[in-house]
């Protein structure tokens, strides 16, 4: 699900709960912050205490059920 926004090259949102694609747990994070850079965009993501950076690519809005239940 990609959302366009008025910078026309955003993929997710800032509240928006997110899941990294090689997350084996598949544990939600939620989207706290964009960095703009001039080629690219990346977006904070925060799972309990911790921040993390990850690009887009990274990121998916929906869970993978077989990757979470297939340890």
């Amino acid at each position: 699900m990609s959302n366009k926004s008025e910078f026309g090259m955003l993929e997710f949102t800032i509240g928006q709960i997110v899941y990294l694609k090689t997350d084996y747990e598949q544990l939600a994070r939620i989207v706290t912050g964009i960095y703009i850079r001039e080629n690219s965009v990346s977006y904070i993501v925060s799972y309990l205490t911790e921040e993390y950076t990850h690009y887009g690519f990274e990121m998916t809005s929906g869970r993978d059920i077989v990757k979470a239940t297939s340890g």
